[in-house]
């Protein structure tokens, strides 16, 4: 009886466990993002998204990077600069030590197949991204 309640504990436990690995991505984020929009408000709150034709895309890895082949670091379109970093899918930021300030933290939200990304400005800057 006693050997019985020990297996039924042990598979229990075995079975209460969570998978942290699975826990540390999203895998939803995954992949490759083309950015498609961006919002540049003159400073009173009348910017709206403006569509752009730009060949800049983001990609997050499963192994925690982020990668660019235009600047992390700005809301250029321009696709002539390289560009990664690290990101933090539990506070939803990267830094990259290609920026000015390489510990600066910048923000991003994932809806679905759209990402959109905060820059520091006075005003707001962000950047939509569409899942590829």
């Amino acid at each position: 009886m006693k050997r019985m309640l020990f297996i039924f504990i042990l598979v229990g436990i075995l079975f209460s466990c969570n998978n942290n690995e699975e826990e540390k991505t999203n895998t939803t984020l995954i992949g490759n993002w083309k950015l498609i929009e961006i919002l540049a408000d003159p400073g009173d709150g009348s910017g709206t998204f403006s569509s752009i034709e730009s060949k800049k895309t983001i990609t997050f890895k499963n192994d925690g990077t982020i990668t660019s082949n235009g600047m992390l670091c700005n809301m250029s379109i321009n696709t002539n600069n390289i560009t990664s970093g690290t990101y933090d899918v539990y506070e939803s930021t990267f830094n990259s030590p290609d920026c000015s300030n390489p510990d600066y933290k910048y923000t991003f939200q994932q809806n679905k197949n759209i990402l959109i990304i905060n820059y520091p400005c006075i005003e707001p800057c962000i950047a939509k991204y569409i899942k590829q």
